[in-house]
């Protein structure tokens, strides 16, 4: 209900107040958004860092922060011409820092650089010459959510990589990149269907010492107590 009543020196106040049963309005103020990425970029060349820099505000989900505000939520974009010593001491410095999700947009970079980049904890490689707006947009989301980027040829020439790790330094060795070795995963999987370690040696033509040395090997690898703890892993795992 409106009311008018009036004021001191003539002038009218117009008031109003609820009217019975009448639902009563509030108005809100829209509630800020924080679902902002925070982005530091850190490069060398300081023609670079802008023109990246620029590319990235163009994206409203996107705040760019300077370096007093790193903290572990930013993700960094490190630019650079080629992955070298230099490149991997800015990765690593922001990774002491706290800075988990690193990206690294370079414009020239080997199967050696690439491998050292993932080492040094980069996140993601692009290669500078795909690197649109686009691009790096997404590879900021999907670092910030936990995930990897590389450029496509990169993944590919990195599976290539794996695949000849694999094949030359591990399985001559007997290793895979699993967690436990085909020989300790069978093992494991006969204690688990009650067999003693004597029995588990016959079966798989060891000696006993050797099948004690084995779930040894695993347990001290796991920070495990005893072989109980190997089985319930494994099973965990889905390896038996």
């Amino acid at each position: 209900m409106i009311a008018i009543r009036p004021n001191v020196g003539g002038s009218s106040v117009i008031a109003t107040r609820p009217t019975v049963g009448a639902s009563t309005l509030i108005a809100t103020r829209p509630a800020v958004l924080s679902d902002r990425i925070q982005v530091y970029v850190a490069a060398s060349d300081p023609v670079s860092r802008a023109g990246i820099a620029s590319q990235l505000r163009t994206h409203h989900g996107l705040e760019l922060v300077d370096e007093r505000q790193i903290d572990a939520e930013v993700v960094a974009l490190v630019i650079a011409d080629q992955m070298d010593e230099e490149t991997a001491l800015a990765i690593r410095s922001l990774k002491r820092r706290g800075v988990e999700k690193v990206v690294l947009v370079v414009t020239r970079v080997d199967d050696t650089g690439l491998l050292s980049a993932l080492e040094a904890g980069a996140r993601g490689v692009l290669r500078r010459s795909q690197s649109t707006p686009e691009k790096l947009a997404e590879a900021i989301r999907a670092a910030a959510g936990g995930e990897g980027a590389l450029s496509p040829d990169l993944l590919g020439r990195l599976l290539d990589q794996v695949g000849r790790l694999q094949q030359q330094v591990l399985n001559p060795r007997g290793l895979s990149f699993a967690v436990l070795t085909d020989r300790e995963i069978k093992v494991l999987k006969l204690l688990a269907e009650g067999f003693d370690t004597a029995e588990v040696g016959r079966q798989l033509f060891h000696s006993e010492r050797t099948v004690k040395n084995i779930v040894h090997d695993v347990t001290s690898r796991l920070n495990l107590r005893n072989r109980t703890q190997a089985v319930a892993y494994a099973l965990r795992q889905g390896l038996i």
